[in-house]
Formats: C-alpha cells, sequence, structure tokens
C-alpha cells in the first residue's frame, strides 16, 4: 500500500492467533534457507537476451538471497530493454505445493497504483478540466474538514506530491482487523473520515510525509471530474491504450485473476507464515489496490517515459521532483519518484507494499525497465526491501 512496512509489521506481531482461522503455514512448510532450496528459472520472451552472463549471475545472486537469506518464498525479476525482455524467478509461488515462481506471475502492486492514478489525473490537467494549483475544495466542497485538515488550503499538487500534511490513513488502520476479516468492503468515503480524524502533519506546503489519503481524495476527484469511477478511467485511459493485458484495478473482488504466487503475512519474526492471498483490495483503494505483472508495469513505465500517455508540460510536471529526506537520494514528483544510479543518472518508478507482496519497480530514460516482486509483506526483512532495490539497479545499470 505504501512504505509503511514498519507499521504493518508491527501491528501483525500480535495476530498469530488468528493463523488457525486463516491457515497458518507450519514450518514443514516454509521455504528453506540453505542455498539449495529455491527453484531458479530465466524465461525470455524473445531471442535476445538484455543482461550478460555477469550481470545475469548478480542478478541471480540477488533473487536467491531474496528466498534464503531474506526469507522470501519466492521472488521474480522482470527486465526490458530496446532489446527484449527477461525474467528471473527464484523459490516458490506456493510454501504447500512448492511450485515455482512463474514468469508471467500477476500480483498486487500496492502503491504503484499511485503512478497510475495521478497519470490520469495529469491527463485531466493536460484536458483543462483539473488545475495541479487548485484547491482540492474546488473539487470536493467540503469532503476535507475537521480537526485542521482543510481543503481550501491544500492543493491537488499537493496530494500528489505528499506535501499536503494530511494525516495518512495508514497510521490509523487496524492490520489485525483486516488480516481478521480479509474480505470486508471498505468504503473510500469511510477511510477518508478515518484519517481526517486527525490532526495534520504539518501545514500544506511546508513538508512532505507520504499520505495514502491523498491518493484516495485523488480517486474522489477523478471520479467527480469525469462521471465515472477512477478504475474505469485508468482502463480506458492507460491500461487498454497501452495493452497491458494482466493489469486490473479489482475493486471488491478478493482473487487474482491468472497465473500468480500465494502472498503471504508473517506475523513475527520466528512466526508461521499466513496465507492472505484472497483479499478484498477496497481497504487500499486508489493507493494501492491494483493487480499487475513485471512485464505489463515495464511496458507502463516504458510508455510513460516516451510520453506514450502524458502531454509533455504534463509530463514535466510528473517529473518535478522535491527531496524526501531519505539517505539514499529518493526524490518525489506526482505520483512517481526517482533515486540515483550507481552508474550514473536517475531511474524513475516506485515501490510497492501489499498484504502478501512487496514490489519495486523503475525505468530509464534511456529505455530500461525493471520490476522485482516478493511474495510476503508484511513481515519481510529490512535487507529485503535493500535486496530488492540493489536488483533493479543493477538490472538498469547493466
Amino acid at each position: 500500500m505504501s512504505k509503511h512496512r514498519r507499521v504493518w509489521r508491527g501491528g501483525v506481531t500480535l495476530v498469530v492467533a488468528v493463523g488457525v482461522a486463516m491457515g497458518t503455514l507450519t514450518a514443514a512448510d516454509l521455504p528453506r534457507k540453505d542455498t539449495t532450496a529455491p527453484a531458479e528459472s530465466a524465461a525470455r520472451t524473445n531471442a535476445s537476451t538484455t543482461t550478460g552472463t555477469a550481470d545475469q549471475a548478480r542478478l541471480r545472486a540477488l533473487l536467491r538471497r531474496l528466498t534464503t537469506v531474506d526469507g522470501g518464498p519466492g521472488a521474480l525479476l522482470a527486465m526490458r530493454d530496446r532489446r527484449g525482455s527477461t525474467v528471473l524467478t527464484s523459490g516458490v509461488a506456493d510454501v504447500r505445493s512448492h511450485a515455482p515462481v512463474r514468469g508471467d506471475s500477476r500480483f498486487r502492486i500496492g502503491s504503484m497504483t499511485k503512478t497510475f492514478v495521478a497519470t490520469v489525473m495529469l491527463q485531466l490537467v493536460g484536458e483543462g478540466r483539473v488545475i495541479l494549483d487548485a484547491p482540492v475544495e474546488r473539487y470536493l466542497p467540503g469532503v476535507v474538514r475537521g480537526h485542521g485538515n482543510d481543503g481550501r488550503r491544500m492543493t491537488v499538487r499537493q496530494i500528489l506530491q505528499h506535501t499536503s500534511g494530511l494525516p495518512d490513513i495508514l497510521d490509523h488502520l487496524d492490520p489485525q482487523e483486516i488480516i481478521k476479516n480479509p474480505l470486508a468492503h471498505h468504503d473510500t468515503r469511510d477511510l477518508v473520515k478515518t484519517a481526517l480524524a486527525h490532526p495534520p502533519t504539518f501545514k500544506p506546503g511546508t513538508g512532505w510525509s507520504y499520505s495514502s489519503t491523498g491518493y484516495l481524495l485523488a480517486g474522489m476527484i477523478i471520479e467527480r471530474v469525469t462521471g465515472r469511477p477512477y478504475g474505469d478511467e485508468i482502463q480506458r485511459r492507460v491500461i487498454d491504450p497501452v495493452g497491458l493485458h494482466a493489469t486490473y484495478v479489482p475493486g471488491d473482488a478478493s482473487e487474482i485473476p491468472g497465473p500468480h504466487p500465494r502472498g503471504y503475512v508473517r506475523p513475527g519474526e520466528d512466526a508461521p507464515l499466513i496465507d492472505l492471498t484472497a483479499l478484498n483490495p477496497s481497504v487500499a483503494g486508489a493507493g494501492g489496490e491494483m493487480i499487475s505483472s513485471g512485464a505489463d508495469v515495464n511496458r507502463f513505465l516504458n510508455a510513460l517515459l516516451r510520453g506514450k500517455l502524458l502531454r509533455p508540460a504534463q509530463l514535466r510536471e510528473m517529473m518535478r521532483t522535491r527531496p524526501t529526506g531519505n539517505p539514499d537520494g529518493r526524490a518525489y514528483g506526482l505520483g512517481l519518484e526517482s533515486r540515483p544510479l550507481p552508474c550514473g543518472g536517475l531511474y524513475w518508478g516506485h515501490s510497492g507494499d501489499m498484504f502478501g507482496y512487496e514490489t519495486v519497480a523503475g525505468a530509464t530514460a534511456g529505455g530500461r525497465q525493471a520490476t522485482v516482486m516478493v511474495n510476503v509483506d508484511p513481515g519481510g526483512t529490512d535487507a529485503q526491501s535493500a535486496d530488492m532495490k540493489a536488483a533493479v539497479r543493477t538490472a538498469l545499470c547493466k
């Protein structure tokens, strides 16, 4: 849903008892952490490979680390450049059957959803239907009110860039309740009200703090302006034109269509895994509910950076970043973040956490893309996140 892995992880350390109801997995079901356990494969989608032998060895080592030392059941890395595509996998998609991770797997992409939402919003800006620096109040009158929160004093740009100061809904949800009732519907307006029952983090425009609440509001603005749900607009404006055949805005649908790894939650460091593949993603809404595949995410980022989805002026606005205070140089634009590459320059993309899956994706202006997924979250380690980012950087610097 966002980069709130410590919050969610801390919240689920008390839910081991619900594992009986959710299908807890015993120690015998868990992937072993020796260096021979994970299955590995490389699937090429055309005759040319995108990586040299040395690069593939480094990438395989990172994927193997994700599914051994870092403790993830399975991992996938999809890479693409102008010469072709390659998918590497390690570990298992299902810890009971030990089925390997498929290269065409679909999975929940969490906060990568924000990049799709921001793309649609900026298309509306280009059409003159939304003004970036207009107050949120213009589009959602009376919605953002209370406890110091005021839609008249924050702009559309600020909710897309996390500079609005809005309290983050993820800080005010109980992950135990979500795990106990994973199929429950969550109304977006109710989620917004829950967040707005708390004071803002700072005065709009005076700081930066990640807030999925802003993207719930962004989805509501898209619906207000177009008369259609934000998911329908993503389908019509992004998914269909780019040809993303494994990408969905699921709404209340709890299943992942097509081939997919099981999604697991680890309630504590040595606790058994909980299978949370079936989940009503309305709890994340426009902040993180989408499903996609590595190939589709790469194709989307390529189309976005090549100007196939936004006019030049709006793409420039999306890529106007501000520092986030992260020591790795992360900077945030409008639903799109940049990070420095060790080989020089930047890559653009987003990361995402959603119950059962952690994802990181990036692309360069030169035409390389990489997306990595591990099928455990929350409960993955900080090392897992670091190794996923390292895999993306290595793939983009090859």
